[in-house]
């Protein structure tokens, strides 16, 4: 009986051994397990950072306008005639005082010789009527002529220096008409087509032999809206600017720069926008009146503008959000109010403050909020960027 409880209690020990073994093993697997578990996580997302910038930004409107001519002139002749040559290529550039049409100048030459004629005839008349004026003087002294006499050649004397001077008016007419037979260039520009050409007659101040324009330099008309115009006119009127950037049809951005140089001084009851106008080179001649142009023209200056990344910027529905990295580099989306476009950067008027970091690449390992990530800072603004040219968003 011994011997047989010695042996279960044996098995019953060994039995009791066995299950602690079991049980080690399998808390053993569960922490390899853990470990395992715990060694795959990933890392926080890694994504691009920058600052808010502060800064001050003039912020630019885009305007439609037109190109036109200072000077657009109908050319008519002062006189009368035929044309007897038409001195100039249809769409050239010409400078002011180069002939353009010459008219038949005889009978206008024929004139000036006869005025001529007619003046020296009133000369000679001037001078004999002088001598007998002069001489009447001496003989009335000595009543040797009565005063009647002397009354008559006192006023023959009169009328030949009248006549003289009229016949030397007739004379400077004449000239004048035979200079008229040359028609000119009135000012420098380009000329559009002859719209009367050789040997057709042409009447005074009635047909319209070609019409020119001038061309450097040239205006630009664009009108700006109720709403800008008092914004855009305290500016200029603080003297900030006032260079424009002007972009014509076909060309990409704003090449060009104009100068204004005139606001119109009320605002269009009809349309309610305020005219304005700039002055645009155009040493080559390359810009012609009537084409289309784009205007870029300062309308408010922000001393101290919130600036992010176009990038960073999200949209939801009609709302526009951006994502703010806390200082424990955690994520909090964050709805903001955007206003004008400034080069790659968009002015935030409301829901940042200085010092916000916002994620500018990377926006879309964002999976919730409050997700941790890991910061790669980096620029605001891009390096071949600028903060001058701002235009609506």
């Amino acid at each position: 009986m011994q011997i047989h409880n010695e042996k279960r209690v044996s098995t019953t020990s060994l039995s009791r051994g066995l299950g602690v073994l079991l049980i080690i093993a399998l808390l053993a697997g569960c922490d390899a397990r853990g470990e395992a578990q715990t060694a795959s996580a990933p890392p926080p997302p890694a994504v691009d950072v920058a600052t808010v910038l502060v800064e001050p930004v003039t912020l630019r409107e885009t305007f439609t306008g037109r190109v036109a001519s200072p000077q657009t002139v109908q050319l008519r002749p002062r006189v009368t005639g035929y044309i007897d040559e038409v001195a100039f290529e249809e769409g050239e550039l010409v400078e002011a005082g180069d002939l353009l049409f010459r008219i038949d100048p005889r009978p206008y030459e024929a004139r000036v010789q006869a005025a001529k004629a007619s003046l020296a005839q009133a000369q000679s008349q001037r001078r004999l009527t002088e001598v007998e004026a002069g001489r009447s003087r001496q003989l009335i002294q000595k009543h040797m002529i009565s005063q009647e006499q002397h009354d008559q050649r006192q006023a023959a004397a009169l009328n030949a220096r009248a006549q003289q001077a009229e016949a030397e008016a007739a004379l400077t007419s004449a000239e004048l008409d035979l200079q008229y037979t040359r028609v000119t260039a009135p000012v420098t520009g380009r000329t559009g087509r002859a719209m009367v050409t050789q040997g057709n007659l042409a009447s005074a101040d009635q047909s319209v032999l070609t019409t020119l324009v001038s061309v450097d330099p040239l205006y630009v008309y664009f009108d700006s809206n109720e709403a800008e115009a008092p914004s855009a006119q305290a500016l200029l009127n603080q003297g900030k600017t006032a260079t424009l950037r002007i972009g014509l049809t076909g060309e990409t951005g704003f090449p060009h720069q104009g100068q204004l140089d005139f606001v119109d001084n009320q605002i269009n009851a009809d349309t309610g926008t305020l005219r304005y106008r700039a002055v645009l080179p155009n040493p080559d001649g390359a810009f012609r009146p009537g084409q289309f142009a784009r205007v870029e023209m300062p309308v408010a200056h922000l001393t101290e503008a919130m600036l992010v990344n176009r990038k960073a910027v999200l949209a939801n529905q009609d709302r526009r959000f951006v994502y703010v990295v806390g200082d424990d580099n955690t994520v909090t989306p964050r709805q903001i109010e955007t206003g004008r476009e400034v080069g790659d950067l968009i002015v935030v008027r409301e829901g940042l403050k200085a010092g916000d970091r916002v994620i500018v690449n990377g926006t879309q390992k964002v999976l919730a909020p409050g997700m941790p990530v890991t910061p790669n800072p980096i620029a605001m603004r891009e390096p071949a960027a600028g903060n001058d040219v701002a235009t609506r968003s």
